[in-house]
């Protein structure tokens, strides 16, 4: 600073002034000092000025899987919010493993980021209580906080779930089935219990072949497809419990002489083109929604946690409108 200061011909604190935005300088003045910057490559020092203020200006985001479709556009919601806030974006995966999540989660604290938003793979979050209690803002994002209050942003599972399954009860269907993750995990136990209410809703029975939950791995899922879809009294709908059951479902349907009906729970690439009828959530939402209400947190809202519902969206593009047999 000393270097840019003396090259620009203005003291110390000008130069800190430009380098953190501050007012009080006059656009000339600005400008000499930018380029006595560029020209002398000069860096902030981030350690010093973490030392100084107290933050960061760092968050981290603990997903389920980098790989997943739907993580793309959320994870880009947070970056972007973040950015808006000069803030840089630190991410990881848990693998769907509740060790894993909290080892992540510790660690971005130990890097010290201000805030954390949390996809929880566990049920019991009280571990980081400390870190809360010492200041590090956290929100729970697509599945509630187990054990700890803290706010929390979600998509309605229940209600979409509900929705999607009602919507082929519409069209003629009375034996449908529904397959979804494993059953420790809140949206998948959510859109399991849209499901039975709108059976219940409609007067209909569900038989226990009907329902599988289990790893969303496609050989699990195809196997559960065929059998509910074979036998002497097959299902004639199936009801897909997130994107990873919907795509295997399309693979296993596919070219059977007596066509089932879908409705999947997400929307997923090219769906458009292949007809997939499908309820949609908002990743983008969610991932906006629960940045900002960190952000908010960050800059010094004090409030009871929130719970922030989102609807979802119901999209009829073909799969969930095929009439039963006759």
């Amino acid at each position: 600073m000393k270097d840019v200061a003396a090259r620009a011909g203005v003291g110390l604190k000008t130069v800190s002034r430009v380098v953190n935005g501050e007012a009080g300088v006059t656009p000339d003045t600005e400008r000499r000092v930018q380029e006595a910057i560029d020209s002398l490559g000069f860096r902030r020092n981030d350690s010093a000025r973490v030392l100084r203020k107290g933050r960061t200006a760092s968050v981290g985001l603990v997903l389920e899987d980098l790989a997943d479709p739907f993580y793309g556009p959320l994870s880009r919601a947070v970056e972007e919010v973040a950015r808006a806030h000069g803030a840089l974006l630190i991410n990881g995966s848990s693998a769907e493993d509740p060790d894993r999540e909290r080892e992540l989660a510790l660690a971005l604290c130990a890097r010290r980021v201000d805030g954390l938003i949390v996809i929880p793979a566990g049920s019991d979050h009280r571990y980081l209580e400390p870190e809360m209690k010492a200041g590090v803002a956290t929100v729970f994002v697509d599945r509630p906080a187990g054990r700890i209050d803290a706010d929390t942003v979600l998509s309605d599972s229940f209600g979409g779930a509900r929705a999607g399954v009602a919507h082929l009860i519409a069209h003629g269907h009375r034996r449908i089935g529904f397959i979804g993750d494993q059953p420790r995990i809140h949206t998948a136990t959510e859109r399991l219990r849209g499901y039975r209410a709108a059976m219940e809703d409609a007067g209909l029975a569900i038989e226990d072949s009907w329902v599988s939950l289990g790893p969303t791995d496609p050989e699990r899922v195809r196997d559960a497809v065929t059998a509910m879809v074979s036998g002497p009294e097959p299902v004639t709908a199936v009801f897909a419990g997130n994107n990873r059951v919907t795509v295997t479902a399309v693979r296993a349907l596919a070219g059977r002489r007596h066509p089932v009906a879908l409705v999947g729970f997400d929307d997923i690439e090219l769906a458009d083109l292949l007809g997939i009828t499908v309820i949609a959530q908002d990743a983008a939402a969610l991932g906006r929604t629960a940045a900002e209400r960190l952000f908010r947190r960050l800059d010094g809202a004090d409030e009871a946690p929130a719970r922030v519902v989102l609807e979802t969206t119901l999209i009829p593009r073909g799969s969930g409108e095929i009439a039963p047999p006759s």
